[in-house]
């Protein structure tokens, strides 16, 4: 059986891998990145010399077709993004796909569950979350204010990513559509040695941000709770 696996790999703190993600990395025969640069830095800690190719959301359709030759000539293949779980905010999910659609059951697809910004953020923010909804990263423009608007009306948790070029300008607007009610919660570069969560309303985190400047950088995760 050929064998295609989700690999999940650390958001920081490279401990965070699991044995059977660094035992996966060694045996099979290609490893698919989001940036080799990035990945060849994590086999190289482990000391794992598999050859990697290189997939990512500026992939033309000849890669994803070589990806689909490597299955097809029987080559064991894992797919990573640069840190987390791949296929979540990330283009793996179409190959995932792909490869569901050309070979059905002639590839097993194998998820290898380990750190994900996403529950690492729930576990820690304090704040309902039997329920939640994910939106990833929100769009830059087309589309924003809408989602503003469903988060202000939303019952449930809702969580998203942001990054720091965005993340004042996104909470301005969460003050604007928010009540003093809403709790916001803010992790910062978990598993990292700036590590932070930030939590509060939507006025005093973004005032926090507003005074500390220095702390405007790394990856958000943004959680606000539900209405």
């Amino acid at each position: 059986m050929v064998m295609f696996y989700i690999v999940a790999t650390p958001i920081g703190n490279l401990e965070d891998i699991t044995l059977r993600a660094l035992r996966v990395l060694k045996e099979v025969d290609i490893i698919l990145c989001e940036d080799t640069r990035v990945t060849k830095k994590l086999l190289h800690h482990f000391k794992i010399a598999t050859p990697t190719e290189s997939y990512h959301s500026q992939s033309r359709f000849t890669k994803t077709e070589k990806i689909l030759r490597f299955l097809e000539e029987g080559k064991q293949c894992a797919l990573v993004t640069d840190s987390g779980t791949p296929t979540i905010s990330d283009p793996g999910s179409h190959l995932v796909s792909l490869v569901r659609e050309k070979f059905g059951e002639r590839v097993s697809i194998v998820p290898i569950p380990g750190p994900s910004a996403l529950t690492a953020a729930l576990s820690v923010s304090g704040i309902p979350v039997q329920e939640f909804v994910f939106l990833g990263f929100l769009p830059h423009k087309k589309g924003r204010e809408t989602l503003f608007k469903e988060i202000k009306d939303s019952k449930r948790t809702v969580v998203f990513y942001e990054s720091p070029h965005r993340i004042e300008k996104t909470l301005a607007s969460l003050h604007v559509h928010l009540s003093s009610e809403r709790k916001v919660v803010i992790a910062r570069e978990l598993t990292k040695i700036y590590e932070e969560v930030v939590s509060g309303t939507s006025e005093e985190v973004a005032l926090y941000f507003q005074k500390n400047k220095d702390k405007v950088r790394g990856e958000f995760v943004v959680l606000v709770s539900g209405k």
